[in-house]
């Protein structure tokens, strides 16, 4: 089996979680690859106890890859999904930080999840990602025009509210008057969108969200749409520009320009173990059942 490895570095607990990932890997002995900014920071700390291979961009990762572990948060595994992009290589979070909705693996429980990677004892999750296209867009920005959780307009130097007109399928919908305005996956529905009052969307369902950011009017409800729909925006604004964010990468665009959303022609394969699903983290990260008149 062929293996990457991409991470962050964490002085807490970054050691503790390599270490116990390269005893799994002597059990199995795959072939590992690391990339490159991650591999000269294991190495500065003596954490690495031989040579890797290593890689540095989307366009390195080899023919033949099994499988992508990335260690971090949920904002790490959206940066790996920006290397994976449409190669299929299923990717498996260990999570670093705080519980998250990607990075589902905790610290604890690596030695004994890992090893199912190597036995077929998981299942993928195919998770649907948003594309963007407007005129006049960079050959830059083009080649990550994607999103796994969310593409979102917002304002830019000012503190006064934009109007985002938007289109379904070629229909007008609203023209909102509001901070921005977020188009969420399912993947996303746990992200932002649900901190703007959106619903949480199961994974595996056919559907987008469009929730507004502080709108001017109350009335102004989060809605779920048919992941097939195609989405215009045109954003009216005091500025000349606004920002328009693909996870956590954000871009300047020019006011009254159209942007044109779609469902991605790819998707994103993630690893899902049996003691790990989604609804599992769902009960976690909103602490249902906490309450104990439940």
């Amino acid at each position: 089996m062929k293996i990457a490895l991409y991470g962050q570095y964490y002085k807490d607990n970054t050691e503790d979680i390599i270490e116990k990932v390269l005893r799994v890997f002597d059990r199995y002995a795959p072939q590992v690859l690391i990339e490159a900014n991650f591999y000269t920071v294991l190495n500065e700390k003596g954490l690495l106890p031989k040579p890797f291979d290593t890689f540095s961009e989307h366009e390195e990762l080899q023919e033949g890859i099994d499988l992508f572990i990335s260690i971090g948060g949920d904002g790490t595994m959206l940066r790996a999904a920006t290397l994976v992009r449409d190669k299929n290589i299923p990717i498996v979070g260990i999570n670093a930080g705080r519980l998250g909705f990607l990075a589902t693996v905790q610290q604890e429980n690596i030695e004994a999840l890992l090893p199912q990677i190597f036995t077929g004892g998981y299942k993928i999750s195919s998770r649907s990602l948003l594309s963007l296209d407007y005129q006049g867009m960079s050959p830059e920005d083009s080649a990550l025009d994607f999103a796994l959780n969310e593409v979102t307009v917002s304002r830019k130097d000012t503190t006064s509210m934009i109007t985002i007109d938007v289109k379904l399928n070629g229909d007008h919908l609203n023209s909102y008057w509001a901070d921005g305005l977020i188009i969420s996956t399912p993947t996303g529905s746990t992200g932002y969108s649900l901190s703007c009052g959106g619903p949480v969307l199961m994974p595996d369902v056919t559907s987008l969200v469009i929730t507004p950011i502080a709108p001017h009017n109350l009335n102004a409800r989060p809605l779920v749409i048919p992941d097939d729909t195609d989405i215009e925006l045109r954003v009216s604004s005091r500025e000349e520009q606004h920002l328009v964010s693909l996870d956590s990468r954000i871009i300047s665009v020019n006011v009254e320009t159209v942007l044109r959303l779609k469902k991605a022609g790819f998707t994103i394969k993630l690893v899902e173990f049996p003691q790990e699903k989604f609804l599992d983290t769902l009960r976690k990260k909103l602490l249902w059942g906490e309450d104990k008149r439940n």
